[in-house]
């Protein structure tokens, strides 16, 4: 049984009474708009006597009732504007019931309303519109939290409140969130612009956007664990894909030179304010290029979106300044652990970099081997102090099972990493087209696999088939954009980039909360 509040009860009988009233609550005929608050707010000029016939919709955020008139606030997407509703006005005859009861008493905040009217400003100067017609589009059974304005009698300062601040909560309800916070809108607009400017960049080059499975029958292109799911008229195991490295690629094999997806990927691990297990990313696919070239595309490529969201390279994100131009500044993977520790790991072996790690207090397990033993010590020495946007290079072979080795440096391939902020927001190789160095890879990922690393790749033999049929020389490149998109809105969490977050069920958080 569901509990309703005082004030939910209380909204239901003003649906009873509306509707006793002849007024449906929730209209099936179609109010025209023609303009948005915004625009008037822009343009609205007393002296050109403009917006003489508007027709906005929205949300009713405030009333001030003064007799025969009152002032309200409709907000609609672009923002909020005044109102002054006139008794006489939207009720030109005998009958005042739509101002007297329905407007005056059983409408609420939070409800859908059309107006009709003509744009002026009030003594005061604030732009308003003078509503001749007024009519219910929508009710809101539910009251949206109370914002409070607390002022501190010392300093003066006044801030304001909302009863909508807990971030579980925001994000559990985030259709609620963008109402009370409407900046939180904002970012989401900044993140669809992220998108539009790497897809305009990437559309003026020549390249394909396409769609690759979700559903696949073998996981892999990435260290990860997956989701299993079962196809039952096929009676077979499936997986949400980690990565849509090995179908793009199966894509150049057919003759496209570059290739590009904004990608749904999936991945079954631990949660933070870094990790969803649902998240976005854009993987790029260009043969007869190397992951040099590569590099230089991404520097372009970022600069061009902080251009497009902010008008200049440089992004406030928390404390730091962070600068875009090119160039970025580039070390190898080897070179940044020795800036970072004053250790040079580049010659060890796995029983030296056991040893190295554990008089770094770097916590290992004994599944781990060479590979991610080195992205330990990276990730705790290295990683967190790049703040400027860096490239890192030539990873060890065994960290890269899909790279290509090095033309210059035995044990290392042509890899790249792009770390801002701290975090890694991108990776890019020379991607491995030689199939037999790649099956022998496939096949160490499998004995790692035997040693307990649950994020060890399988050996795909459809995606060997496509490489023993021929791969040009190609780079590759996966930006992560929920990363890159909390960098561009200087948002702190993952949670704050997504609309609607993966979070525990309700219930299940409320009984952690007690204990």
């Amino acid at each position: 049984m569901v509990h309703l509040s005082e004030q939910e009860i209380l909204r239901r009988h003003k649906l009873d009474e509306l509707r006793a009233l002849g007024i449906e609550p929730f209209p099936s005929e179609l109010f025209e708009v023609n303009f948005s608050a915004q625009e008037i707010h822009d343009n609205y000029h007393p002296e050109l006597n403009n917006f003489q016939e508007v027709a906005l919709a929205g949300r009713l955020m405030s009333v001030r009732v003064m007799g025969k008139a009152s002032f309200a606030e409709l907000m609609d997407s672009s923002g909020r504007i005044q109102l002054y509703v006139n008794r006489d006005e939207i009720c030109p005859g005998e009958d005042k019931t739509l101002y007297n009861v329905v407007f005056k008493k059983l409408l609420d905040l939070g409800d859908f309303i059309g107006v009709k009217g003509h744009v002026f400003k009030t003594q005061v100067g604030e732009t308003s519109i003078h509503v001749t017609e007024l009519t219910l589009l929508a009710k809101a059974l539910r009251p949206l939290p109370v914002v409070r304005r607390v002022k501190d009698e010392e300093t003066g300062i006044e801030t304001t409140y909302d009863a909508f601040t807990d971030p579980e909560q925001r994000y559990r309800q985030r259709y609620v969130d963008m109402v009370v916070n409407p900046q939180v809108r904002d970012t989401f607009i900044k993140r669809t612009q992220l998108v539009q400017a790497m897809r305009n960049y990437l559309n003026d080059k020549g390249y394909l956007e396409v769609e690759t499975p979700i559903l696949q029958p073998l996981y892999g292109g990435a260290a990860a664990r997956p989701f299993t799911t079962h196809h039952n008229t096929l009676d077979m195991t499936l997986y949400l894909r980690i990565a849509n490295e090995l179908y793009l690629k199966r894509l150049i094999v057919g003759g496209f030179d570059g290739v590009y997806e904004f990608s749904k990927d999936f991945r079954n691990e631990g949660m933070s304010r870094f990790h969803n297990p649902e998240f976005t990313q854009m993987e790029l696919y260009v043969a007869y290029k190397d992951y040099a070239w590569m590099m230089d595309l991404v520097e372009e490529m970022v600069e061009r979106v902080a251009l497009a969201l902010h008008g200049k390279t440089e992004v406030q994100v928390g404390d730091n300044l962070i600068n875009f131009q090119r160039p970025w500044q580039r070390y190898t993977m080897f070179e940044a652990i020795e800036k970072f520790t004053g250790v040079a790991i580049g010659e060890m072996d796995e029983a030296a970099l056991r040893e190295t790690a554990a008089s770094l207090k770097v916590g290992l397990d004994p599944s781990m081997g060479k590979s991610k033993i080195i992205d330990e010590i990276f990730g705790e020495y290295v990683e967190p102090k790049l703040i400027q946007p860096t490239f890192i290079t030539d990873y060890p072979v065994e960290m890269s099972p899909l790279a290509k080795k090095h033309r210059d440096h035995p044990g290392l391939v042509e890899r790249f990493e792009a770390i801002c902020n701290g975090k890694e927001i991108c990776n890019a190789f020379s991607e491995l087209n030689d199939p037999i160095d790649q099956r022998k890879r496939f096949e160490d990922q499998l004995e790692l696999g035997k040693r307990g690393d649950t994020e060890a790749m399988v050996l795909d033999e459809d995606f060997l088939r496509a490489l023993e049929y021929g791969m040009p020389p190609t780079a590759g490149l996966g930006i992560g954009i929920d990363r890159l998109s909390m960098i561009m809105t200087n948002s702190h969490s993952i949670q704050d980039v997504l609309f609607f977050p993966q979070m525990r069920p309700e219930v299940a958080a409320k009984q952690l909360d007690t204990h």
